[in-house]
């Protein structure tokens, strides 16, 4: 058996340089309602030292025991090194995480975490306008970037979509920025036809616009859809799910590929319908995993060989050409190398 390997991991282009691998003991300060089915959880370190700094969009894994770990976006002002927010909506129909924070996590209990890592940054001086489209819970991240954008005196919008006012958090928090006009809101009623018009809001884009979308999936294909007119470096997107894949892109499964690891030489047919990941953990070969549906960004790797097929929402055009996300991706080559 191979001895136990870590993902090559892409580097993040912000100030989130702790170690993929740390874990921080937290105790859970405040658990607050901030809106129906939303609860929000203040974490301090345990040892009362300042938690790593983070940057607007970073998230962090809070680990449930039991192999239950979710990434979960930071909401606090980045500035705040003394806490971490999060915020997470109850979804029965989901994969277990959210019911466990509801229902097993209390004030006073002890988490451990690892993070901050972020695939979701704001861009640099030369955004000269930023447009925050909001999708229920997928608010989070944008919490921390209006602190950050009205920290730097940076201008920017946020449309932000519920689908009533009792399911909109962070309500008191945002009420100044609505106030002045920075902040809309819109309710639906569960009718997207009744709630923005996004592909209006996307109609027109002027040089140094960046956008910066994160939403359930029906919220997000609509983004993706309208998006025409801005070019690919200027539109930034984190989901919470997978993104419904094309025909096209569910017909890699059916193709079996191999993939050889560079630092032995190994080489493992990956069959149809499995995961990379999952047949280099049957030969002992870890690479770190939350989703397995490509939206998290914790198994990136680093490849050198070889054509992938991605199928994530995590990699850009840029990243793609270094870069895989092994628990989703396929192979047009008949071998991919990765840099294991």
């Amino acid at each position: 058996m191979a001895a136990a390997q870590t993902g090559s991991q892409k580097p993040t282009d912000t100030a989130d340089t702790v170690p993929q691998d740390a874990q921080y003991q937290t105790r859970v300060s405040k658990v607050v309602r901030e809106a129906e089915d939303i609860l929000s959880f203040e974490l301090e370190s345990a040892d009362g030292k300042p938690l790593p700094s983070f940057s607007a969009g970073a998230h962090i894994h809070v680990h449930l025991g039991n192999g239950l770990s979710r990434q979960y976006s930071l909401c606090n002002d980045p500035v705040e090194t003394h806490r971490y927010m999060i915020a997470v909506l109850r979804e029965p129909d989901g994969r277990g995480g959210s019911q466990a924070m509801h229902e097993r996590v209390a004030e006073g209990q002890m988490l451990t975490i690892s993070g901050p890592d972020n695939h979701f940054a704001l861009a640099g001086r030369e955004a000269t306008f930023s447009l925050l489209l909001a999708g229920g819970i997928g608010v989070t991240p944008m919490m921390a970037m209006i602190e950050e954008l009205e920290r730097a005196g940076r201008p920017y919008a946020m449309h932000y979509c519920t689908r009533s006012p009792e399911r909109t958090a962070f309500l008191d928090r945002l009420k100044p920025r609505i106030d002045a006009g920075k902040v809309v809101l819109h309710h639906d009623g569960g009718d997207p036809s009744k709630g923005l018009d996004i592909p209006d809001t996307l109609r027109q884009f002027e040089p140094g616009m960046h956008l910066y979308a994160c939403g359930p999936s029906g919220f997000m294909n609509a983004v993706n859809g309208s998006v025409g007119a801005w070019p690919p470096h200027a539109v930034h997107q984190e989901y919470f799910s997978a993104r419904e894949m094309t025909e096209e892109e569910k017909a890699w499964d059916a193709k079996p590929f191999k993939v050889k690891i560079a630092s032995t030489g190994a080489v493992f047919e990956i069959p149809a319908n499995r995961s990379i990941v999952s047949v280099l953990q049957e030969h002992g070969i870890i690479v770190p995993t939350d989703c397995e549906e490509g939206y998290c960004g914790t198994c990136i790797t680093h490849f050198i060989e070889g054509e992938p097929v991605h199928r994530d929402t995590v990699l850009d055009e840029s990243d793609r050409e270094d870069y895989v996300m092994v628990c989703c991706a396929r192979a047009k080559s008949e071998v991919l190398v990765l840099d294991l």
